[in-house]
């Protein structure tokens, strides 16, 4: 055993420096992609952005090493921004801390109790509901910071009654801000030409050249976002120190190591931080394993990833970054997809990734706090309407009211209400659904002419028939005319609960009575008015 571990060791590291010509070229590309993403991230989440680049330093060196997906590339999420952003609020950094260390050890758990399926526990129409209120979440937080909002007075939220802890409450901010002109004008500005690079770039440009999906827009509307600030620092379009990036609470670059935040521990068993660890956990499984799945299917060579195995490299994650100060972490499909259109082949790219963002905290902190928080806004902008864009609404609504009902009903319960009653109500109304279809297809009634008191009747039973189908059985059994002749086909059942056959009992001495002949055509043959149908199926189950 030893002998082969240490051959699939020396393979591996091989393979990866095999590789080594296609993986360093990705690893600059994601570095590019995830270096805008994990401060824009820790600002949707309402953490100090430091927090969100240990996230991606460790996503992509620790997680990296440990999981077994050879394209995917882990960080702070998007999905994620919602629980931060309310746990933060509600517990303080240092004790929400504590919680992403327990939510690894949880996913850690998932992982040893081999629960890599959970996301198939839950109906795709609820998922994508999360996830789209959260994009729909992301957008509405960042309105200030792209308008540019100073501290106002909150005269017209208090006018409305609005909560200021709500995901509208950015938006009566922003209106405020204009109605007291307490806005900065070049943070507007600058959000503005942001967001027309990030959109020129991905809907024009990226399709017309190779170069503009190696170069990537978020890092060019970071890069415009600098040189706009140094070249109007002393005009009427100068963004203000407030509407910049801050690493550091006093902005010196020098004191970047002090700002490594430890958890605290004073509070780890009670329920607030039990809770938001429960839901960091499974929300960030959910959201890594649908990555997984996603990326799976991108990558060239069909590769399959280990999921519980991701699960384990993603708890360890997520203890080391809530140790050290970090935001939560999960698997991302932003940067696994640009490091597979990069032409990454192995886990080199992912661990270089994030060694790539070490250099950069070290070597160009200065630059990092000129980027404007709106250019930031912007890049959430397009991220939060990538969650929430109308063509997933669209076709959700094709789908039929079985999945549009639970997928709006998650958005609502996550915009207006928070993240867990949002899924607790989207997974309940899904599970109300599946038992109001299985009332409704527990059999398949066939008439045999137009007029039922002259024909036959024929009553196929389903797959599984349970005590839930008991009335629309019971409803058909009662509707058929005297001197009428029932087949009863159970050929296909495979269940059948006690409750039903009861009622089949029963109507066998009902049927004597209003005339009605039965056929029961079954995989052993066909029985012509059975005298009990109690012992035919206990007989049928002994058989099967």
């Amino acid at each position: 055993m030893l002998c082969r571990d240490k051959y699939h060791g020396a393979l591996t590291i091989y393979i990866m420096f095999k590789y080594l010509k296609n993986d360093l070229p990705a690893s600059i590309v994601v570095f590019f992609v995830a270096l805008p993403l994990c401060l824009g991230i820790a600002l949707a989440s309402g953490a100090p952005l430091f927090s969100g680049l240990i996230a991606g330093i460790v996503g992509g060196i620790v997680v990296g090493a440990i999981s077994g997906s050879e394209i995917g590339v882990s960080g702070p999420a998007a999905g994620l921004a919602a629980i931060v952003l309310a746990a933060i609020d509600d517990l303080g950094f240092q004790v929400f801390l504590s919680a992403v260390v327990l939510a690894g050890v949880i996913q850690i758990l998932f992982g040893i109790a081999r629960l890599g399926i959970i996301a198939y526990f839950f109906p795709s129409s609820v998922i994508k509901g999360m996830l789209t209120g959260i994009g729909i979440i992301i957008i509405l937080k960042q309105i200030p910071y792209f308008f540019g909002v100073n501290e106002t007075p909150q005269k017209l939220i208090d006018y409305l009654q609005i909560n200021p802890k709500s995901n509208f409450s950015g938006l009566f901010e922003t209106i405020n801000a204009f109605l007291t002109d307490s806005y900065n004008a070049g943070a507007i500005v600058i959000g503005i030409i942001a967001l027309a690079i990030l959109l020129l770039w991905s809907n024009v440009l990226a399709k017309k050249s190779k170069i503009f999906n190696l170069i990537q827009g978020p890092l060019v509307a970071v890069i415009a976002g600098i040189v706009f600030y140094l070249i109007t620092q002393s005009g009427g379009l100068s963004v203000a120190q407030e509407h910049l990036v801050s690493l550091s609470e006093d902005r010196n670059t020098d004191s970047l190591l002090t700002q490594f935040k430890t958890p605290d521990w004073s509070k780890i068993f009670t329920t607030p931080v039990l809770i938001t660890a429960f839901t960091i956990a499974l929300v960030a499984s959910l959201e890594t394993l649908l990555c997984v799945e996603a990326t799976d299917k991108l990558d060239p060579d069909k590769r399959v990833t280990p999921t519980n195995r991701e699960l384990l490299a993603q708890g360890v994650g997520n203890i080391v970054s809530g140790f050290i100060g970090g935001l939560p972490i999960t698997q991302v499909i932003v940067r696994s997809s640009a490091n597979i259109q990069s032409g990454g082949k192995t886990k080199l790219a992912a661990i270089v990734h994030g060694f790539l963002l070490i250099a950069s905290v070290a070597a160009i902190p200065f630059l990092l706090q000129m980027i404007p928080l709106s250019v930031l806004a912007a890049v959430l902008f397009i991220v939060g309407f990538k969650l929430a864009k109308p063509s997933t609404f669209k076709a959700m609504y094709k789908g039929g009211w079985t999945q549009f009902v639970p997928f709006i009903i998650t958005i609502l319960g996550i915009v207006f209400l928070d993240l867990l009653k949002g899924l607790a109500l989207g997974l309940v109304v899904g599970i109300l659904i599946v038992l109001f279809k299985s009332f409704k297809n527990s059999h398949f009634l066939h008439k045999e002419n137009d007029d039922p008191r002259d024909g036959k009747v024929k009553m196929t039973l389903a797959e599984e028939v349970t005590f839930f189908n008991k009335g629309s059985i019971l409803k058909e059994l009662d509707a058929l005319p005297e001197n009428s002749y029932l087949e009863l086909d159970v050929r296909n059942t495979r269940y059948l609960d006690p409750d039903i056959i009861e009622i089949l009992e029963d109507f066998a001495h009902k049927a004597k009575q209003r005339n009605i002949d039965i056929k029961l055509i079954s995989e052993r043959g066909v029985v012509e008015n059975p005298p009990s149908y109690i012992e035919f199926f206990k007989l049928r189950s002994k058989t099967a």
